[in-house]
C-alpha cells in the first residue's frame, strides 16, 4: 500500500507515462511483496525548469529525462530489502529507456495509523484492513510439529 508520487518533465508520450509508473509499481511488488492491485500513484509532469534535480556531489549529470519518485510506506522495511527496491526501480525504469542517473528516489516511513483509505477512518486502527505486517504473520498453530 505504498503512496507513490512520480514527478516528470512533459514530453513523454501517455504509453511512456504509464510504463514509467507500471515500473516502479511493479519494482515494490516484486521487491516488497505487496499485491498487485494495491497501487496507489500520482504521476505529475512539469514544465520544464519545475524539477531541478543536481548531482549531489557524485559528479554526473542528469538531463530532462529525470523521475523523481517519492515513496511513502509504513515503516519495518530493512536496509537491504530498501536497497533492493532502490535497485529494482531501476533496473526496471532501465528497461523503459530511463537512464540510471535520472533516477531519484525518496523513501519515507510512518506507521500503520497515519494511513486513512477513506470514509475518515483508519482501517489500520479499526481492524478494517490488516496491516502488511500483520497480513505476513504465519498463522496459529502452523508450526507446531
Amino acid at each position: 500500500m505504498p503512496l507513490v508520487r512520480i514527478d516528470l518533465n512533459k514530453g513523454r508520450t501517455d504509453v511512456d507515462v504509464r510504463a514509467i509508473a507500471d515500473a516502479v509499481h511493479f519494482a515494490l511488488v516484486d521487491e516488497f511483496h505487496i499485491p498487485a492491485d494495491d497501487r496507489f500513484q500520482i504521476v505529475t509532469q512539469h514544465d520544464h525548469g519545475e524539477i531541478i534535480a543536481g548531482d549531489a556531489g557524485l559528479g554526473f549529470q542528469r538531463d530532462l529525462e529525470v523521475v523523481m519518485i517519492h515513496i511513502l510506506t509504513q515503516s519495518g522495511r530493512t536496509e537491504a530489502e530498501k536497497q533492493g527496491l532502490f535497485a529494482r526501480i531501476a533496473e526496471n525504469l532501465g528497461r523503459v529507456g530511463v537512464a540510471p542517473q535520472n533516477v531519484f528516489i525518496g523513501y519515507d516511513e510512518n506507521t500503520p495509523n497515519d494511513w486513512s483509505f477513506g470514509f475518515g477512518r483508519s482501517q489500520y486502527v479499526t481492524g478494517e484492513l490488516q496491516t502488511p505486517a500483520q497480513r505476513h504473520l504465519p498463522e496459529v498453530g502452523a508450526d507446531a510439529a
